[in-house]
Order: structure tokens, then sequence, then C-alpha cells
């Protein structure tokens, strides 16, 4: 499946658009990773935890969303976004979202 955040694939032609394809999950802070952080906020410092949930929780929703897409036949996502939201305190929502198409050859 491949993927693109431009409208187009280089070298390769859009035949069929399929629609909109969407991947979620939400992810909650784990109380050990909280108290480190608290911990590297007194020295300052990436937050490794977190980064490392994010990271997790993206990659998640990017391969719901190509779940989504291949059930329609595509051979491709353009135009892929990720949006995260709070749903509640220590709480979030990632969604990778994108227009499944098909492409010629």
């Amino acid at each position: 499946m491949l993927i693109s955040t431009t409208e187009q694939i280089a070298g390769r032609e859009i035949v069929e658009t399929l629609g909109l394809v969407r991947g979620a999950t939400v992810r909650a802070k784990h109380l050990g990773t909280d108290v480190v952080a608290a911990l590297k906020s007194l020295v300052g410092g990436e937050l490794t935890g977190y980064s490392s949930l994010m990271a997790g929780a993206r990659e998640q929703a990017i391969d719901r969303m190509i779940t989504e897409a291949t059930s329609l036949g595509a051979d491709a996502v353009v135009c892929m976004r990720i949006q995260t939201s709070t749903i509640s305190k220590g709480a979030s929502e990632i969604v990778a979202y994108g227009t499944a198409v098909r492409l010629s050859g």
C-alpha cells in the first residue's frame, strides 16, 4: 500500500477514487510513565515514554487506515493526515485519514 501526504503518487495515475478511509486509536498514559515524566521535567529533555506511546499509537492508526483501504481494493492512500485530540485528562485519540485510490498499471 502506497501512502502519500500529497495528492498524487509520482509516476502513477489515479484511475479511481474510492473514498475516505481512516483508522483511529485512543491511548491513555501509564502511571509509571507519568512518574518518570514528572522527574524528567525537573531536569528537562525528551519525555521518551510519551514519545514511544504516541509513536505506537500513530502506527496503529495508520495500520487501521491501511486495513480499511485494502478492504476497498485500494492501491494507495493520498492526502494522508494524522490528527491528535485529547479525549480526557491522560487520554488522546489519534486518527489517520486520507483518500483511498486505485492506480494505473
